[in-house]
C-alpha cells in the first residue's frame, strides 16, 4: 500500500460549455480524473448542517463533485487536513486512496456526485479514524 498525503489531493476544473438553453458539464477518465471510473454513486437529501463519510480507502480514488448546492471536502492524511469548499458543479476534488475524508455542512437540496475508481468492496474501507491512522503509522 502506498502512502499518500494531502499534496496528493487536488481540485479539478472541469469543462464548462456555456448555453444560454442549460449550461453542461463532462467529465472523461484519464483525462480529467487519473483513473478509469468504474463507479458512480451519489448522495442527497443529506439535512443542511449534516456530514457524511468519514471514512479512507485503501485502493479507490475519488472524484467528488458539488452536482448541486454545496459542502465542504476535509482530506486528513493522518498528519495534516485540507478543506476544499464545493459550491460549483464545474469543480471536484480528486481525492487519493488512503486520504480520510469527512463531507460537512451540506446546504439544503445539495447533491454529491462522486466517480470512483474501483467497485464497491467493503473490505477497502477504514471506517474507524484510530484504524486508519494505525494503518499510516504502520506504512510509514
Amino acid at each position: 500500500m502506498t502512502l499518500k498525503s494531502i499534496e496528493d489531493a487536488y481540485l479539478v476544473e472541469l469543462p464548462r460549455i456555456a448555453d444560454p438553453a442549460g449550461n453542461l458539464t463532462f467529465v472523461e477518465e484519464k483525462r480529467h480524473v487519473p483513473f478509469e471510473i468504474r463507479r458512480v454513486f451519489y448522495t442527497y437529501d443529506v439535512p443542511g448542517g449534516e456530514s457524511r463519510a468519514g471514512h479512507a480507502s485503501k485502493k479507490n480514488e475519488e472524484l467528488i463533485v458539488a452536482a448541486s448546492g454545496s459542502f465542504d471536502v476535509i482530506l486528513d492524511d493522518g498528519q495534516r487536513h485540507q478543506r476544499f469548499s464545493l459550491n460549483r458543479s464545474y469543480f471536484g476534488v480528486y481525492v487519493p486512496n488512503m486520504i480520510w475524508r469527512e463531507l460537512v455542512n451540506f446546504s439544503s437540496g445539495s447533491v454529491c456526485l462522486v466517480l470512483a475508481s474501483e467497485l464497491f468492496d467493503e473490505d477497502d474501507y477504514y471506517r474507524s479514524y484510530d484504524e486508519y491512522r494505525m494503518a499510516v503509522a504502520a506504512s510509514a
